[in-house]
């Protein structure tokens, strides 16, 4: 019977290596803790007086999906030390051998900062045409006479909804007015 002193230590760090590659799902729940977590102590630590309206407040969503996560994240670990494993891809529409399309991903990422620095000057409705937009065209369309018109509603239908049916102020920009 050999003993942890018996191991040399670069097998130890090998069967280290190999445990943590054999349950490397556990990643995925430290991630879901920690973002159940700073949920949970977000949502307890907002300051609720002004928007609570009736019995069910601002907090009571963002509670249950920290809850959620927690939860989801206890399970997850119990299911990964008991030896399950994640099912590979084996979607008919992905092919595993081809690189990623970074080139997407960046135009993509690049549109959502966009969106996001814009906001505040430009409002919602143009940054929302844009974002809506910006996105068609990473993903591939090329339909320049479509495309901005399909943006530009949908961003008023979002901006809308949002702002006068659902009681969520989004900013106005320069169509405040007009809106």
């Amino acid at each position: 019977m050999t003993t942890q002193t018996d191991i040399p230590p670069a097998e130890a760090g090998a069967e280290r290596r190999s445990w943590l590659r054999e349950h490397s799902e556990l990643g995925v729940c430290a991630l879901l803790l920690a973002l159940g977590v700073l949920v949970l102590t977000d949502a307890l630590t907002m300051d609720v007086d002004i928007a609570q309206r009736g019995p069910v407040g601002p907090t009571t969503v963002p509670v249950v999906v920290g809850a959620g996560l927690l939860v989801i994240a206890a399970l997850l670990a119990v299911d990964v030390l008991r030896g399950g494993r994640g099912q590979a891809e084996t979607g008919e529409d992905i092919d595993l051998s081809e690189p990623a399309d970074w080139r997407t991903v960046l135009l993509l990422a690049g549109v959502f900062l966009g969106a996001a620095v814009l906001i505040e000057p430009l409002g919602f409705p143009i940054a929302g045409a844009l974002l809506f937009w910006g996105a068609a065209y990473a993903l591939g369309s090329r339909r320049t006479d479509r495309d901005p018109l399909i943006a530009a509603v949908l961003s008023l239908v979002t901006y809308t909804v949002f702002n006068n049916l659902l009681g969520v102020p989004l900013p106005g920009g320069p169509l405040m007015g007009v809106l």
